[in-house]
Parts: structure tokens; sequence; C-alpha cells
């Protein structure tokens, strides 16, 4: 630097303007970014704008500090782009995503295993090109975990939205579709019935098809019932999938009078099936879905279902992507999206008459 020449000024960092304000550097970028579904308090934006003025900050500057120099760009892997056309839950974990990452300047890049090559692990090439700095798996499937947790253990950024990834997350995140599960069936039983069947919304491959059944069987066998294999089937996704499974499972000719299905969508197409059979929801077969999609309450009956929101799932998604990114070694999280069980209709628990005395499925048949 010669004598005419001035430094050059400091520009200061989103690390700084958090420590300040007392908050993460996660929390800094959505408010100056002004994410508007984090749901963050005004009293927390203000510290933040607070200290971002006092510091001189710019927030241009923070999606350019983040990205380190890198790729700034996350891949967002689900298993095929065919469930976005029938599933709601997935579009909308999708777009939260997509907005997150965008307000703390990553772009997002969409992958379907199923594009990359059906083999479990495909997607590893997208690490191994070095094309993305952090991976955001969607409905992992149980073969794909032992790929995950190599690239855990390598210090690759990777997070499964709703899942738990020993050792580096908290058993309960792990838990929850399993305790959700639990408390769905547990309410049937609450309600009479014994004789409880189940349609997992995918195949036993995927990890949370997986924890529901068996969060579905840890109830049946709290209350003494043998779980019951042949009261088991299984959708892939679609409403019409539900539809296709719960008639296969009517062939079957087994009694049932209630049934809890792995997700809402397909939990429609299982009623559609249940009406055409000529069985009546609620007084013969007690229904209760899962997620309460925007259409669930307005299924005919109102479908009582669990409440799981895919928008907290995705922001917590890309926050801890974000801190790991950030150099943050897989910090343990406690899963903080919260669920609630929305009793409606479809399980008639507002009926008089009690769900033991629910006609026979012979006498149900037409």
């Amino acid at each position: 630097m010669t004598a005419t020449e001035s430094p050059k000024p400091r520009i200061p960092t989103s690390n700084e303007v958090a420590r300040l304000a007392g908050v993460s550097r996660t929390t800094v970028s959505f408010v100056l970014n002004d994410v508007k579904s984090m749901n963050i308090s005004e009293a927390t934006k203000q510290k933040v704008f607070q200290a971002a003025s006092e510091l001189g900050y710019q927030p241009n500057a923070a999606a350019r500090s983040l990205a380190g120099g890198s790729t700034s760009t996350i891949a967002v892997l689900i298993p095929s782009s065919d469930h976005l056309h029938v599933d709601s839950f997935l579009p909308r974990l999708l777009s939260t995503v997509n907005d997150c990452c965008h307000a703390v300047g990553y772009r997002v890049l969409l992958e379907a295993a199923d594009d990359l090559g059906k083999a479990p692990g495909a997607f590893m090439g997208l690490v191994q090109s070095k094309r993305v700095d952090g991976l955001v798996i969607a409905n992992m499937r149980s073969a794909e975990r032992q790929f995950v947790e190599r690239l855990a253990n390598q210090g690759f950024p990777v997070v499964v939205p709703g899942n738990g990834l020993e050792p580096y997350f908290s058993r309960a995140s792990q838990e929850n579709d399993v305790v959700t599960a639990y408390t769905a069936t547990k309410h049937l039983l609450s309600l009479g019935h014994r004789r409880i069947a189940h349609l997992g919304y995918a195949s036993a491959d995927y990890e949370n098809v997986a924890m529901r059944r068996e969060g579905y069987a840890r109830a049946l066998v709290e209350a003494g019932i043998a779980p019951d294999a042949s009261l088991v089937g299984y959708a892939d996704i679609s409403a019409q999938s539900g539809y296709a499974a719960m008639r296969e499972l009517l062939e079957r000719k087994v009694p049932f009078t209630a049934i809890f299905v792995g997700n809402d969508t397909v939990a429609f197409g299982a009623m559609r099936a249940l009406v055409e059979a000529g069985m009546r929801i609620p007084q013969d077969v007690a229904v209760v879905g899962y997620d309460d999609i925007p259409l669930a309450e307005f299924a005919s009956p109102p479908l009582t279902t669990m409440r799981i929101d895919p928008v907290t799932q995705g922001q917590e998604a890309v926050a801890m992507l974000h801190a790991q990114i950030g150099g943050g070694k897989y910090l343990r999280l406690e899963s903080a999206y919260d669920t609630q069980f929305i009793v409606r209709e479809s399980c008639g628990a507002s009926l008089s008459t009690s769900p033991q005395q629910a006609p026979t499925r012979k006498s149900q048949r037409k």
C-alpha cells in the first residue's frame, strides 16, 4: 500500500451480528432476508436490525459470505419426481426448503433418486462431483442410511428431515414417526377398536413407513393385541394407490373395524374403496390419517389425522444444514416441530354407539 492509498474498510460478518444480537447466524440471515414463514418474534427481529445497524452490516453481503467460496448449491433428493404429482406433503416441504435456502444465499438443485439410478447410494455421485455444498434427503429409504452415515462421518453436511441420524442427531427426532403413529393407533384403541388395520403410505423399505408401522404395532402390543400381518398393506404415495391397497386388503376378507393410514393422500383413496364396498365411515370402519394436509378437513367425512407441519420441518432442515456448512460439527438438535392429533368425524369419536358393536366384515360387504 502506498502512502496515498487508504486502508480498505473492514466488512462486518453475519457472525458478528449474531453475537451482538445474541441469536444464531441462521436467524440473522432469515431476519435480514425477510423470511416471513420463520415466525421470528418482533423482539428478536429488532435485536438483529439494531445489531446490523450498529455494525454497518449489509444484508446483501450475507449470502456471499455464507457461500464461503463454495458452490453455493444445496441438493434436495427425493425418491421419484412422480411423487410431486400425487403427494400433498412433499411439495410444501420442498417449497419451504427452497425459500429458506435462497434466504441464506444458496441455490437449490432438486434430484430424484430414480433419475440418478435406482441402486441405493446413487446420490453419492453428486457429492463426489463437488457440485453441491450440502444434501437434504426427503423420504429416505432404509438402504440409503449407510450412505448417509458415510457422508456424515466424512464431514459432509447432510440432513434428513423428520428423521434422526445417529449419532449426529438426537434419538428424539428419530422417534417422531413412531410416537405419532402410536398416538394415532392409541386413539382408535381408546374408542374400543381391537381389529385395527394399517396401510403404509409407501413400501416398507422407506424408513418413515417402517417407523409408522412400528408405532402402530407398539400401541397394539401395549393393549395386549398381537399385530396381525394380514391387516397390514402398503400403498405408493398416491390416492390411487391407496384405493388399490384398500381393495386388496378387503379382498383378504379379514375383519377390521378401524384403520390407521400412513398419510392423508393415501387415506382419501382408501376411503373411496371402503365406500364403494358398501361401508360407512365411521359407523362401519373408523379411519385415521397422517399429515393433516389442507384437504383433510374437507374430506367426506372430514378426516381425523396427525398434524405434521412441513413448513417447520423444512425450516429446521435448512437451519441444521446451514449450521453444518458454517462449521458447526453436527450439533445435536432435539426435534422442535410440534405435532397435534386432530379429531374429526372419520374416526367416530363423537358417535354415541360403541365401535365394539360395529358389524363384522361379512355383514358389511354387499
